[in-house]
């Protein structure tokens, strides 16, 4: 079982802030009437909160969490960062994380609504899970966009931002109850960037901290579902932010990666900005560890460039930018409401190439939306002629349903196909790091390749250099000579002494970041049986947090 852990405490008085915000979000059980056979009951107050199931009798035990968990993650980084957080919060209660689907009690399943071929997926591992007699709790944006869709009834759903309270909703679901929590978390009536970001969690890499700097966006482009799922902008504050990446740099994380649906957009609704963000994010981060920005749209960057073209130069700052495009056609661009032409997207690439040397810029393209012609499509051919992006996500365009594009004239899939093979023949006819051979350069281990015999580090600009693994090079920054290209990598000899950009260890895999290991074993037993399950996350959580901050004191 993965080692318990806790909230890092800074001030004594997070204490009653941090007892007051569970509290405040305690789910309340209705248990059906004995007499009426499934009938549902909505949490008073809130339409978005729903349980189904069994006796009151039956909805409370002290008996220690000894199922195990199995959770499967599908989509962008954002998602990712939700299930390393309620796999830790799982961990800390006491339950067991296992990759063994099979061997698991109850299946968490956190779901991605972008394209047809995820969902697809999704309803693939339920279908499995309900063969198989699992439990099966679903989260994220499919449920939250569409929960009365037939084949997630009945399901316990955990909504994108009450993934603070997959406890409770696995608690229940164990007991035979069905749980629907999709509100939104407010404060004074405004919507706020989620559940907090200092709850415990669980690295997928122990090197690699992913930040949610804010949730949904500003736009509403024609073909977007997860528009229905995160919402609107709500953005997390600048000072909280800061401080989960100090944790994270105590605990032995070398890379941190900001996310969101548009991290360009971030701060519009408190005030800030993202360069403002980014300034107080480098004063923390230690030399030799690296910061990744997320995706950003080109209408909330285009009034940052100067700002953003400073920050991408700074030496713990990786000069990289992922800019969706998606066409390169006004007309097209017009149709899926991106509030952008192609002419400032050029300008974004064309500032950010003079003004931060070697630049990387990703972007996408959705082959096929329903409005574009083929000369509109020549256009986007062309454009990714001009830019030769080195990375370029080319997606074949699925209608969502519920979206405005998804109502329109379709066009047939066949040419869909056609036009994504010719944007693939384009993209696979240049060498995009060929001007990289020879050079010397400073890199970071973060990975180990799929092929276990090389290390994956990235360069400056976020370029993928495999390593021979020749020593422990995890963590580690060195440089290398460039003695190899190809299409979507480098490789480096390394040329020089190895340094530790962060002096303190990483957690093992598997460690839920804040807590000590052995000190909450016995605590999370005695504390069950004294106090009811449902108060034991709390108790750890707070004690590992006063353990913190009197370590803190003392040390000074």
């Amino acid at each position: 079982m993965p080692s318990q852990c806790a909230e890092e405490l800074d001030d004594i008085e997070d204490i009653a802030t941090f007892e007051a915000r569970l509290q405040s979000t305690k789910a309340v059980i209705l248990p059906h009437a004995q007499s009426a056979k499934n009938k549902r009951n909505t949490l008073p107050n809130n339409t978005d909160e729903e349980i189904e199931g069994k006796n009151q009798d039956e909805l409370s035990s002290n008996a220690p969490a000894r199922e195990s968990i199995y959770l499967k993650t599908w989509g962008c980084t954002h998602n990712s960062s939700d299930s390393e957080y309620m796999a830790g919060q799982l961990a800390a209660y006491g339950y067991n994380i296992t990759d063994l689907c099979e061997d698991a009690d109850l299946w968490l399943l956190n779901s991605c609504t972008v394209k047809n071929p995820a969902e697809d997926h999704f309803r693939n591992m339920i279908e499995k899970g309900r063969k198989l007699g699992k439990q099966v709790v679903v989260a994220g944006c499919v449920p939250q966009g569409a929960p009365r869709q037939q084949y997630i009834k009945g399901l316990s759903m955990i909504g994108v931002q009450q993934i603070d309270r997959v406890v409770e909703v696995v608690e229940e679901t164990l007991k035979g109850n069905s749980v629907r929590l999709l509100g939104q978390k407010k404060v004074n009536g405004k919507k706020t960037g989620g559940a907090a970001l200092s709850l415990p969690k669980i690295r997928r890499n122990p090197l690699i901290e992913i930040i949610s700097i804010n949730t949904g966006c500003l736009n509403a482009c024609t073909y977007c579902k997860t528009k229905h799922a995160r919402g609107n902008l709500g953005s997390y504050p600048v000072l909280e932010i800061v401080e989960r990446a100090k944790q994270s740099f105590d605990e032995g994380v070398v890379e941190i990666w900001l996310t969101s649906e548009d991290t360009g957009a971030y701060g519009r609704d408190i005030g800030s900005s993202l360069p403002e963000l980014l300034w107080q994010l480098v004063e923390v981060i230690p030399d030799g560890c690296m910061l990744r920005v997320g995706m950003t749209n080109p209408p909330y960057i285009l009034e940052h460039l100067e700002e953003m073209a400073k920050i991408l130069n700074h030496p713990r700052v990786y000069a990289f930018m992922h800019v969706p495009v998606q066409s390169g056609a006004d007309r097209t661009l017009y149709e899926m409401q991106r509030e952008y032409t192609v002419g400032e997207f050029s300008h974004v690439v064309d500032f950010l190439r003079e003004k931060v040397p070697g630049i990387s810029i990703a972007t996408d393209i959705i082959c096929g939306f329903p409005t574009e012609t083929p000369e509109d499509f020549e256009e986007t051919l062309e454009l990714c002629k001009k830019y030769k992006f080195p990375s370029l996500f080319m997606n074949q365009f699925f209608p969502r349903p519920g979206t405005p594009a998804a109502k329109m004239t379709q066009i047939d899939r066949k040419e869909i196909k056609k036009r994504t093979k010719k944007l693939s023949e384009i993209f696979s006819s240049y060498e995009p790091y060929g001007h990289q051979l020879g050079k010397r350069q400073t890199v970071l281990v973060t990975e180990i390749a799929h092929d276990k015999v090389h290390y994956v580090a990235h360069n400056k600009y976020y370029e993928q250099v495999i390593v021979d693994m020749e020593e422990d090079l995890m963590g580690k920054m060195f440089e290398v000579d460039i003695i190899e290209t190809g299409k979507h990598y480098l490789r480096g000899r390394r040329v020089a002494e190895v340094s530790s950009p962060n002096s303190t260890s990483p957690l093992p895999k598997g460690c839920v970041s804040g807590l000590k290991t052995e000190i909450f074993q016995q605590d999370l037993v005695m504390a069950k049986s004294a106090f009811g399950k449902d108060r034991i996350f709390l108790l750890v959580v707070l004690v590992g947090m006063l353990l913190s901050f009197l370590s803190k004191q003392l040390a000074t």
